[in-house]
């Protein structure tokens, strides 16, 4: 046999050769295989994107005011409300694409170019993570632990995101990443990020905000716009620089946008911050009740936190930004002076007054009990003795304080201290409602949610004052037939004993004590809320017709049949009393104030819509005269400086007036209102298509002005009131009447007082101040 020759051996290259592919191939088909094996789960279960194919599970609820914006939302940890891609400003994908992954629209999931780079130059030149895998890492809720578990996860990402380029379209993609990735403090998903960061929906975004949300997607832990400010300029360059580079904007439009400050707008979406922070806390509480009570088909209940429900509410965004404004500027300011008049100098007991040291202390004490902080050191089984001492122990705390711009400050106090000092903060409530409807249009419940959570507008109740009388007028236009010209005389006036269930003889007295022993108009009594007049009116109707107008115009709580609720001492709150004036605005129908006019469901199903709720109380006539009588007040009596300059000895509290002079001309019908000791200051003021309402007090009645001129309502509440109206008139889109109101046909009761009219403005004229409220 010949021996073989060189020629019919393998050459040694060959043999290299040979071996290179065994090993690619071998290479080729092991990772093959860990494709296979990640996704038939051989390394664990694959987490599912079933959430991404309806995206609509585990949402916020949304509050939607009634001019179309968002008032706020109730989520536990995701803020999120998807947007479709056609909401998405055109700017926002560039910014994307341009700078996580330039070939988005050319490869399936899997960048090849970008991971060979990525490979050989070991991620200096950037990594090869494509907007679809970033997608798929966002599915993954645990991180591994490092090495073979990160090898693993990442080549689980892969599977998923060719799985993802398979199902989805581009676009679907893109929305679906920026409506999952969280920007931080509760922005979670696009939408929430834009207003949270920018104060706008995301198809308003500009260049430069797309810019800097897109840059945030690297790490917005990081690249925090709050914390980080520099940081994040910067890296919002690098994407406007990323953008020019691939010819999303011209070298002109990047260096032009890089010279901008990052203009942010941070508006927080807590509960307990943004707009309408009381409004939201009660619709909250209403909600809560609702779901008890309208189940789901199959039974389950919804979830206010997780069902993505929408709630379309009465309340205006704008009208809810005056009346905020308006209680922020004149408290503000009133407090100061309380401030000014209630230090330990001038009262050692401050900020309350005519106590002794024994009640000043029931009132601690009570007030500790009721804390927070007494109940979770209860609820956690410590000794009442411990309790004690913890709060007599000084504590770093934050503050509410009206001088800090943002309303707050740090300090060291004992959680004792503290409650005392929150107590000499005067408190509010406001509430505005359209008449007609009974839309709630603006619902401000107290100075500041964050520190003061009682809600005054509906959890509240105190006296009323002289914001009552317009009932006992109406009771006694209504059955004695009385026009507003029609006149008694102001003596002093005496109920007897026993009549109308008093057991005792009531004779009250006017504000000031005196009495002119004139005939008055009943326009002129209530113009100047004389005491003697509104006697008389309640003993010829009696007690019990009063209130029951009063409780036909919604006044729901208790209602003594006794001649002394002529003068307000019964509690009501402001969500009753501006349901009730709307009565007077509204031609004698009572309509129940509303809130939430329908809710859906993530579908768009229609679960709830409103039914008025309405009853005929007073015939348009009588309303008409009341309307006309309580024009009198704001032209002739205690609500005059709406319309009038101040008297010279007026000057001494003109500064806690804000935005005084008011110089309103329109038509406008009121009552002011102020409680013994000057405790509660009320005004309640209506235009033929809004009724607004004003309490102002302490959260303890022996926290109050001691002198009438700063505690009246005229001083404590009719500025806020004056203040939200002019800002409500600045915007005529508001469309917020200045006109007259209407009159009936046929009118049957005299309301034209007009020589009456012309004597009481010439007594005016002489006269050196105004006369005050009680």
């Amino acid at each position: 046999m010949a021996k073989k020759t060189k020629k019919n051996q393998p050459q040694g290259f060959g043999k290299y050769i040979k071996w290179f592919w065994i090993l690619f191939g071998a290479g080729m088909f092991a990772v093959l295989l860990l494709f296979l094996l990640a996704s038939w789960g051989a390394f664990g279960t694959m987490p599912t994107f079933e959430h991404l194919e309806n995206p609509n599970t585990n949402l916020a609820t949304e509050i939607i005011s009634s001019d179309g914006e968002t008032l706020g939302k109730f989520y536990l940890d995701d803020n999120r409300t998807p947007v479709p891609f056609s909401e998405l400003p055109e700017n926002l994908v560039n910014a994307l694409v341009a700078t996580e992954d330039a070939r988005y629209f050319e490869h399936s999931g899997i960048d090849a170019r970008g991971t060979i780079r990525a490979v050989a130059f070991l991620g200096s030149k950037g990594g090869a993570s494509t907007i679809s895998q970033q997608l798929s890492k966002l599915l993954f809720t645990k991180k591994p632990s490092g090495g073979f578990g990160r090898i693993v996860q990442k080549i689980k990402e892969w599977v998923i995101a060719t799985r993802l380029e398979r199902q989805y379209t581009k676009e679907e993609i893109v929305q679906m990443y920026l409506n999952q990735y969280d920007f931080g403090y509760a922005a979670d998903g696009i939408r929430s990020a834009a207003r949270i960061y920018f104060g706008k929906e995301p198809n308003e975004l500009k260049t430069e905000e797309s810019a800097v949300l897109v840059g945030m997607l690297k790490n917005s832990s990081l690249y925090n716009p709050i914390r980080r400010e520099e940081l994040v300029l910067n890296r919002r360059n690098t994407v406007l620089g990323q953008m020019a580079k691939y010819g999303y904007i011209t070298e002109m439009e990047k260096d032009s946008l890089q010279a901008l400050e990052m203009d942010l707008n941070f508006s927080p979406e807590s509960h307990r911050e943004g707009l309408a922070t009381y409004f939201r806390m009660y619709l909250q509480r209403y909600l809560n009740k609702w779901i008890d009570e309208n189940p789901k088909p199959d039974g389950e209940k919804y979830n206010i936190y997780l069902d993505g429900l929408k709630v379309y509410t009465t309340v205006d965004s704008r009208m809810q930004k005056n009346a905020e404004d308006a209680v922020q500027e004149h408290m503000k300011r009133l407090q100061a002076e309380f401030f000014h008049q209630n230090t330990p100098d001038r009262n050692p007991t401050a900020p309350f007054l005519e106590l002794e040291s024994f009640e000043i202390d029931n009132i601690m004490e009570r007030a500790m009990k009721v804390s927070a902080r007494w109940k979770a050191m209860k609820r956690q089984g410590v000794s009442e003795n411990e309790i004690r001492a913890s709060f007599r122990k000084k504590t770093e705390m934050t503050v509410f304080d009206w001088n800090s711009d943002s309303f707050e400050k740090d300090t060291i106090m004992t959680p004792m201290d503290s409650i005392r000092y929150y107590k000499t903060f005067l408190r509010t409530a406001m509430m505005s409602m359209e008449p007609q409807t009974g839309h709630v249009k603006a619902w401000v419940g107290g100075i500041d949610y964050k520190h003061f959570q009682y809600d005054n507008v509906i959890q509240g109740a105190r006296q009323a004052g002289s914001t009552f009388k317009p009932f006992v007028y109406a009771a006694a236009i209504d059955q004695l037939r009385y026009s507003p010209c029609d006149s008694l005389p102001d003596n002093q006036y005496c109920i007897e004993p026993l009549k109308h269930g008093n057991p005792e003889a009531w004779c009250p007295k006017n504000s000031d004590g005196k009495y002119s022993g004139e005939n008055l108009t009943l326009k002129k009594a209530l113009a100047n809320s004389i005491n003697t007049i509104t006697a008389q009116l309640i003993d010829k109707v009696g007690p019990s017709s009063v209130a029951s107008i009063a409780k036909n115009m919604g006044l729901t709580r208790e209602i003594p049949e006794v001649p002394s609720i002529a003068l307000g001492t019964p509690d009501f709150n402001v969500y009753e009393m501006v349901g009730a004036y709307g009565t007077f605005a509204n031609q004698g129908v009572y309509v129940k104030p509303v809130m939430v006019t329908r809710i859906e469901d993530k579908n768009g199903t229609v679960l709830y819509e409103y039914m008025p709720e309405t009853k005929d109380v007073l015939s348009k006539d009588v309303a008409y005269a009341m309307v006309n009588l309580m024009e009198g007040v704001t032209r002739y009596g205690s609500g005059g400086r709406l319309r009038h300059s101040f008297a010279k000895n007026q000057s001494v509290y003109k500064e806690i007036i804000t935005g005084y002079p008011y110089e309103l001309t329109n038509p406008i019908a009121g009552k002011t209102g102020t409680t013994q000791n000057q405790s509660d200051g009320w005004f309640m003021g209506m235009v033929p298509n809004l009724v607004t309402g004003v309490w102002v007090g302490g959260e303890d009645r022996a926290a109050h002005f001691s002198r009438l001129a700063y505690g009246q309502g005229a001083s404590m509440a009719l500025p806020i009131w004056a203040l939200y109206m002019k800002k409500n008139y600045a915007n005529e889109e508001l469309g917020v009447s200045q006109g007259e109101f209407e009159e009936p046909e046929d009118l049957s009761i005299n309301v034209d007082c007009t020589k009456v009219l012309e004597e009481i403005q010439k007594e005016l004229d002489t006269e050196d101040d105004l006369e005050l409220d009680f």
